[in-house]
């Protein structure tokens, strides 16, 4: 994407204020985002091994994003920001809901962290690149998921690294999400449409389209003895990596 062509607002008003209902609960691990508290731990699992192979990372720094520059995309109150700031990185962090932005920096405020939050779509970012680019369980909630894919490309820099999350379309995944997750009231109701789910093949189409590669493909999946962890298996829900292609 250039400088010349429109920038497609991808921003779903609807989603946004759903999830704008949800802001005073997501520090909340009991609350409504308890779904999201128990996703960070493999979430985080996977975004560090992607790095520590992408950049030659050491395994066992603390703070091994230093020196690197992150932006989370559909942050929510900052359950994965929080912890890229924990790892170092100068992160930059951006949501379609206000109300989310307003928690994030109050909670970011107390723990002491510098974030950058801002009230915004990914392709009204005017700023310069960023070596890593984050976006979990989002691509679900927009508009038009091409132009999505489009903003996010234009916002890694060269040689950077992106890791997207998103829910397969399967019957696994109906089944898990919305027949019993928000069936049962563990998800709150009307937070997915299964039909706007992506395949990873569709994702990576996306991808492909605006000049990116996909270098990683990896499930997530559920165990009742050992809740959310990673797997080869995409059906439920999956990650994938992503770089500039290489011409």
């Amino acid at each position: 994407m250039n400088a010349s062509t429109p920038k497609i607002a991808t921003i779903d008003p609807k989603e946004a204020a759903h999830f704008a209902k949800l802001a005073g609960e997501w520090w909340d691990p009991n609350g409504s985002s308890a779904m999201l508290h128990k996703l960070n731990p493999p979430r985080l699992a996977y975004l560090r091994s992607q790095a520590n192979a992408h950049w030659g990372l050491d395994p066992a720094a603390l703070k091994p994003l230093k020196g690197l520059r992150a932006l989370d995309v559909g942050c929510g109150a900052g359950l994965l920001a929080e912890p890229l700031a924990r790892m170092g990185a100068a992160v930059t962090a951006i949501d379609a809901a206000p109300e989310n932005i307003a928690v994030a920096k109050a909670h970011a405020e107390k723990q002491g962290f510098a974030i950058d939050y801002r009230a915004c779509g990914a392709e009204a970012l005017d700023v310069e690149p960023f070596d890593l680019v984050t976006s979990m369980e989002v691509i679900e909630h927009v508009t038009d998921p091409a132009a999505f894919v489009a903003a996010l490309a234009r916002l890694l820099a060269p040689g950077g690294l992106m890791v997207l999350s998103t829910p397969n379309r399967t019957p696994a995944s109906k089944l898990a999400l919305i027949t019993v997750g928000e069936g049962l009231g563990m998800v709150p109701k009307g937070t997915h449409d299964w039909q706007k789910f992506l395949t990873p093949e569709e994702l990576a189409a996306h991808a492909n389209a605006v000049g990116l590669e996909v270098i990683d493909r990896h499930g997530l999946s559920f165990s009742v003895t050992k809740g959310f962890m990673l797997s080869d298996d995409t059906s439920l829900d999956y990650f994938l990596t992503l770089k500039h292609a290489t011409l």
